[in-house]
């Protein structure tokens, strides 16, 4: 009885000096380098911070507006054991992602990149280092080097597709001339299609057996990398496996290693044997990836297994290069439907001679006019005005 009364007095008593510092800290903030007091906001609670705030039904970037309304542009919050600034004015923000960008480079570690990023080989979630410098530096010049060759990939996708989507119209019209297409679905297949062309030389089909099974699992992959995870935040709470979320992962990761090794493991033969192939050209950058990041082994510039390397960056890349484009492209192809005219008003339509356009009127279309109708389309205003606006 007296232990157990003991093991409660002391449980209480570290209890207690927890909380005390935890508010001490809340209150005096955050020093930075040159001691000046970055502000906290209120509203912390012990273990999980200001995630209990994120909870409620306002929007987290107005939330965030608000607390800066009453902190300043600067001030920092805690998610579980992470201090997090926020940065809410766009000079400090310029400043934090150019003059500064080196210190906030880096990323915290997360379950989804060490079980889904090959213990973070993954170059775009890996820490700043040689190791991230060498591999961004390998992927860009590649993929750059061979634009000529990634044109006619891409020329050749878009013919695809459109003789495609002509087929499905013509084999579904029926008495109607009108058919139903799902442009995000069209343009997932034809973005899959041309990266996977780029990376590995051979499209996507639905003839082949692990095709859906790869979109899927791609698909998985992207909704898991962002995914709330609570050991991620609270890494005592790891073993919970909360959410299931590590089971989720583990799953995943198998999955898609089995299929992307597969690919790698056929364009290994071929590198070996100097096997050419039709389209051979379509392989430049995973031969190219392979031999560089051999070469980079022997220099003992990483500790991650060539094949590690090579299925986390095409990994990326794919990912990357897939998802976010098609919902890009397909919130683009929205706003020109349903706004026609705004498209219309952003341009200057102008006679190539400056001269008066001919309406005068005729009996129809048949008339042959004595000169065609040309325009130049012009923007009115200069295209970074456009790219601020959007």
């Amino acid at each position: 009885m007296d232990l157990f009364l003991s093991l409660v007095i002391f449980l209480a008593s570290l209890l207690g000096f927890l909380l005390l510092g935890h508010l001490r800290w809340t209150k005096n903030g955050v020093k930075n380098g040159l001691g000046v007091i970055v502000p906290e906001a209120a509203g912390s609670w012990p273990i999980v911070g200001h995630l209990h705030l994120f909870s409620g039904s306002q929007i987290p970037h107005k939330l965030l507006g608000s607390m800066a309304e009453k902190l300043g542009p600067v001030f920092t919050i805690k998610l579980g054991v992470h201090r997090v600034l926020i940065v809410s004015n766009s000079e400090m923000a310029k400043e934090c992602l150019t003059t500064n960008d080196r210190v906030f480079a880096s990323r915290p570690k997360a379950m989804a990149v060490e079980l889904m990023g090959y213990n973070y080989a993954m170059f775009a979630f890996a820490p700043h280092g040689s190791y991230w410098r060498e591999m961004r530096k390998i992927s860009v010049l590649e993929l750059a080097s061979h634009h000529q060759t990634l044109t006619s990939i891409r020329v050749s996708e878009v013919k695809s597709c459109m003789i495609d989507m002509y087929r499905t119209w013509l084999n579904d019209k029926g008495s109607s001339t009108m058919v139903m297409v799902d442009i995000k679905e069209w343009l997932e297949n034809f973005l899959l299609n041309m990266v996977l062309r780029m990376l590995f030389g051979s499209p996507f089909s639905s003839e082949i057996q692990n095709a859906d099974q790869f979109k899927n699992a791609i698909k998985r992959f992207l909704e898991l990398l962002g995914a709330f995870v609570p050991s991620d935040i609270v890494p005592s709470l790891k073993w919970l496996d909360l959410g299931g979320f590590e089971k989720k992962m583990t799953e995943t990761a198998k999955e898609i290693d089995v299929i992307v090794d597969e690919w790698l493991q056929v364009h290994k033969k071929k590198i070996k044997s100097t096997q050419k192939v039709d389209g051979s050209k379509d392989q430049v950058f995973i031969a190219t990836l392979f031999s560089r990041v051999q070469e980079e082994l022997k220099l003992d510039l990483c500790s991650f297994s060539v094949d590690a390397i090579v299925k986390s960056t095409c990994l990326a890349i794919f990912a990357a290069a897939s998802h976010t484009t098609t919902v890009t492209l397909t919130w683009a192809l929205a706003l020109i439907v349903n706004n026609p005219p705004s498209i219309v008003h952003g341009f200057e339509l102008q006679n190539p001679s400056n001269e008066l356009i001919d309406m005068t009127e005729s009996p129809g279309f048949t008339t042959p006019k004595a000169s065609p109708l040309e325009l130049l389309v012009a923007p009115r205003l200069l295209p970074h005005m456009y790219g601020e606006s959007t």
